[in-house]
């Protein structure tokens, strides 16, 4: 608020100071007063007003810097009416009534939200839970049956189910992160379990090495990340001698974790939008890709505190590397 508007603001209360001081000249005027201390009067009283609405300016303005201050570093906005400077002014009593009312209100409302939320995605997980066990036992149904082309179809069910699960539990993951010490071998052969139909049938080549580095971190989240990636490189292999190298590296600061495959690779114009949400590529057909996996792999390590890169040339190869820091590792303590 600049003093223009402040004057805007008072006019009433200065057009009614200087009707008073008019008055008050007439009067003293009309009772034969010297019309020196007549002047003398009104010229003090104006200088007064002018000085008390120069003070009252700073005041307010010192006043309205604070309450900016506060907002501004204030993260959960909507407490606001509980933590602003009570106000004795008459004028501001109806602005923090209609401020606090409508505090109220939002935090109602977001609380309303907030359960509701929290009962969907109770309701997705369940529904997920429910899901997966006539899955798994059609799955070892066909095992040994031994019905490969219809399991991996399973698998892929299966698979999308999974994705579902953990969409509905990347909102709200505070709670539900165990960060302990990891053996990266460990994890990356669960993954590969998990994924050796896939491999077996497609005939893809592994090469595994230098993976003996232990890390911190959630394990079910983590080897949800690199499921996902390793999923997205066996969709999109296509060379006749198929490939996908794992295998990390120390460096100072980090643990990287890199998986490289010598698949279609990505557009360059491409690079920069994988991580959105439903991206499937401009050269990757819908029906490959429901453009969740690196989206939900990127909302999952910003949580984790890793971070995600990805390089691709295309046509010839795209690696993706999973970067741990140390950091991380003083999540025990």
């Amino acid at each position: 608020m600049n003093f223009i508007n402040y004057i805007e603001n008072k006019i009433f209360y200065i057009l009614f100071q200087l009707l008073t001081i008019i008055t008050l000249s007439v009067m003293l005027n009309i009772a034969n007063v010297n019309k020196y201390y007549v002047i003398y009067i009104a010229v003090l009283l104006m200088c007064l007003l002018i000085i008390y609405l120069i003070i009252d300016y700073f005041i307010i303005k010192k006043e309205n810097k604070k309450i900016i201050t506060i907002v501004d570093d204030l993260n959960e906005k909507y407490y606001i009416s509980e933590i602003l400077p009570k106000s004795n002014k008459l004028e501001n009593k109806a602005y923090r009534y209609a401020l606090k009312s409508a505090c109220k209100a939002m935090n109602d409302k977001l609380g309303k939200l907030e359960q509701e939320k929290l009962e969907y995605q109770e309701y997705i997980e369940s529904f997920v839970h429910e899901i997966k066990t006539p899955i798994s036992a059609l799955s070892l149904s066909l095992d040994n049956k031994n019905e490969l082309e219809l399991k991996n179809e399973v698998n892929k069910i299966d698979l999308l189910v999974e994705q579902i699960l953990y969409f509905a539990r990347s909102n709200n993951t505070e709670k539900d992160y165990f960060i302990r010490k990891l053996c990266l071998s460990e994890l990356v052969h669960q993954v590969i379990l998990k994924y050796k139909y896939y491999l077996l049938n497609n005939k893809i080549i592994l090469d595994i090495h230098d993976l003996e580095e232990d890390i911190y971190t959630d394990e079910k989240w983590l080897i949800f990340v690199i499921s996902q990636i390793i999923q997205n490189s066996i969709k999109y292999l296509d060379k006749t001698k198929k490939k996908i190298e794992i295998f990390s590296q120390k460096g100072k600061d980090n643990v990287i974790l890199t998986i490289k495959d010598n698949g279609c690779g990505i557009k360059e114009s491409d690079l920069i939008r994988v991580f959105e949400k439903g991206f499937t590529g401009s050269d990757r057909t819908k029906s490959k890709s429901t453009g969740m996996g690196l989206y939900l792999s990127k909302k999952i390590c910003n949580n984790l505190g890793l971070d995600i890169d990805i390089t691709s040339k295309h046509q010839e190869e795209t690696t993706v590397k999973i970067i741990i820091p140390k950091s991380n590792f003083n999540h025990l303590h």
